[in-house]
């Protein structure tokens, strides 16, 4: 690998805190900036990372074939926790080396979990809107209320999976007066906020849960899990929260299920496919469904972190004494 290396990122526009904010990279050798990479076109990605020794992407992905065809490549950071961007065996064949950025968004997740936690409750933003539509002027009392409003206080939130989004979701739940069952496959020592018990199962979690959380990881084990059945099962007061991948939840199942008043609310972060497409079941005119577009993580203190991280990835990978190493 020549010094200084050639550092290329396909996505900086993701991060997109000014030019500025890449400094420490180039310290550490020539960078050069794509603002996006298209993500379907396997050409364009291969011709910009032809010479390069070190790979930064968010999430254009870098297949088989084009990990083969980076000869020079001996890096590849994934500027996020999830990696499945990348086809790790390939990598490991190829003896390059990934590293993720674990943990470096859980206060921005966590505090997006529970803006849409708190929406399903007080509905601000339908109430915002029926205000802008002369609602409140025409109402016949000092207040009215479009939606029910709902207290956190005294309710059961559930986590599937429990890794430390999770645990902060279940922290700040619990400030408000909440009950936290949360599941995860091998349990260990509860956290030091209470109330707080370990489901058996995420059936257990599925019927009891006033408020449905969705932490774990996309796996083929996982996809689909929130299915038309397990929306079933759910009380009809109860939301379902996704800030975790969108293919967890059956959507169309999702919408019928709202629609049909099986339960109450939903507010997701995510799509089974992202950017959102024109077709998705999704973009309907539910109003007890609310969406963000997958900006959860993306806190400006959260991407300043996700940088400082990444940098120091680099830093160790060039002194033979990796860290956050995936494959």
């Amino acid at each position: 690998m020549s010094n200084p290396p050639h550092i290329v990122v396909l996505d900086e526009g993701t991060i997109n805190l000014g030019d500025g904010v890449w400094d420490e990279l180039r310290q550490l050798g020539r960078l050069t900036l794509h603002y996006n990479t298209p993500r379907h076109d396997p050409k364009i990605i291969r011709e910009r990372i032809a010479d390069a020794h070190i790979v930064l992407s968010n999430k254009v992905p870098l297949d088989a074939e084009t990990i083969r065809g980076a000869t020079q490549l001996r890096m590849i950071g994934v500027l996020a926790t999830g990696y499945n961007i990348v086809d790790i065996q390939a990598a490991t064949t190829a003896g390059v080396r990934v590293c993720n950025v674990p943990n470096y968004s859980t206060p921005s997740v966590a505090q997006h979990t529970l803006a849409l936690i708190l929406e399903c409750c007080n509905n601000v933003g339908r109430h915002s809107h029926a205000i802008r539509q002369g609602a409140w002027v025409d109402s016949e009392f000092f207040y009215f209320a479009d939606a029910p409003l709902v207290e956190l206080s005294g309710r059961t939130i559930g986590l599937i999976g429990f890794g430390t989004i999770a645990e902060a979701v279940g922290r700040l739940c619990s400030a408000f007066g909440a009950r936290v069952l949360a599941y995860r496959r091998h349990p260990g020592a509860a956290p030091d906020y209470g109330p707080f018990a370990w489901a058996e199962s995420i059936d257990q979690i599925i019927h009891e849960a006033d408020v449905v959380s969705l932490h774990c990881p996309l796996t083929p084990e996982t996809e689909g899990l929130i299915s038309e059945t397990r929306l079933g099962q759910m009380k009809s007061t109860a939301f379902l929260i996704n800030t975790a991948r969108g293919a967890l939840v059956d959507e169309a199942a999702l919408v019928q299920a709202l629609r049909q008043g099986r339960i109450a609310a939903a507010g997701l972060d995510v799509s089974t496919i992202e950017p959102m497409p024109a077709q998705s079941p999704l973009l309907c005119d539910l109003p007890n469904l609310f969406i963000t577009p997958h900006n959860g993580w993306a806190s400006e203190e959260s991407k300043r972190l996700l940088l400082k991280i990444t940098a120091e990835n680099i830093r160790r990978f060039l002194a033979n004494d990796p860290i956050h190493v995936v494959a």
